[in-house]
């Protein structure tokens, strides 16, 4: 915010995924902090890490989003300016493209707001349908796993390091690791548009800044599924982790579907992998695990996946040993 006048309001559509009668949606509503994801120095790096975490949200709001038949669903933001529609909507796969995305419009509904509101009150999100003959689908982690984080690192600085002291335009994706998943996403025909769902532990917050990773490295449009501070927080002990949540929506969500679950050695990605895997033995086909630097997690993985033969499961190094072993597989070309 600034310090003379409020800032403009948006909404922030999160890129999420339905079915044909599922329309399920995410988003927050709140002040346009005029984030510069390209921003280089260090002032401006830690002035807009300030931003993206001491946000000005829109609670208790009046939205509406509306489809390309005109149909109106509508919503109201929480304490924290989330909203979340998850409604029964029937014939969605009409409206999609040839990618299997859903074009829509959110706007303030509200009468009352006598506030300047960006794009003319229209903000444009998406919503991934997976195509019908799709051949599997992809859950992949973000961290250390497409994109150097250092979450294995002592104390983890090398998180800080590089979530605050590096724009979205200076990080480096881990070499291959774009042109191995848009070789899953076009599948063994090299035609397919196999969906990819991007999920990590980081907070909503960093959406547009993993958005704009993604989208600069040149990977495969997909949703980008994070967690809210109060799930972090309110986390009791033996609740499952928040990945481990919404990889079982999605594969639940799909239960004709297969999937490539892919993610890093270094923190739980193992574990919520194979407790997946036993819980759906026939839609996991197959786990890459990227290795990371850390002599002791290596061996407790290891020791994890030494007698599992259910279903492929290879650590890999680097991408050129994951695009192996799936052409050796035949689930790309």
């Amino acid at each position: 915010m600034t310090w003379f006048k409020k800032d403009p309001l948006q909404i922030v559509i999160f890129q999420s995924y339905g079915t044909d009668s599922h329309f399920y949606m995410r988003g927050r509503a709140l002040e346009d902090e005029t984030i510069d994801l390209e921003q280089k120095g260090l002032l401006g790096l830690l002035i807009n890490s300030w931003k993206r975490f001491e946000t000005d949200e829109i609670k208790h709001t009046e939205l509406k989003i509306t489809l390309p038949n005109k149909t109106i669903l509508r919503t109201v933001t929480d304490d924290h300016g989330y909203f979340k529609i998850d409604e029964q909507v029937e014939g969605l796969n009409n409206l999609v493209n040839s990618e299997g995305w859903l074009i829509i419009e959110a706007a303030y509904d509200d009468v009352n707001i006598k506030r300047t509101i960006q794009n003319n009150n229209r903000f444009p999100g998406e919503l991934l349908i997976p195509c019908e003959n799709s051949d599997y689908g992809v859950v992949s982690d973000i961290d250390d796993t497409i994109i150097h984080t250092g979450v294995v690192s002592t104390l983890k600085w090398r998180v800080l390091i590089n979530s605050v002291f590096k724009s979205a335009a200076s990080r480096i994706p881990l070499e291959g690791a774009a042109d191995f998943y848009h070789k899953l996403h076009r599948g063994f025909s090299g035609t397919n548009a196999n969906p990819i769902f991007y999920v990590s532990h980081s907070p909503w917050n960093l959406y547009r800044y993993l958005d704009f990773f993604l989208k600069q490295n040149n990977f495969p449009k997909g949703p980008i599924l994070l967690r809210s501070f109060k799930a972090i927080f309110k986390k009791k002990s033996g609740d499952l982790p928040q990945k481990h949540i919404e990889i079982l929506n999605i594969i639940k969500t799909y239960p004709n579907l297969k999937f490539i679950l892919i993610g890093d050695s270094g923190e739980h990605d193992a574990d919520i992998y194979i407790d997946i895997a036993e819980e759906f033995p026939e839609q996991v086909i197959a786990i890459y695990l990227r290795s990371v630097k850390h002599k002791k997690k290596m061996l407790r993985i290891k020791s994890l996946f030494k007698d599992y033969n259910r279903i492929p499961v290879l650590l890999v190094d680097d991408s050129t040993q994951a695009i192996a072993h799936a052409k050796k597989n035949k689930f790309i070309k």
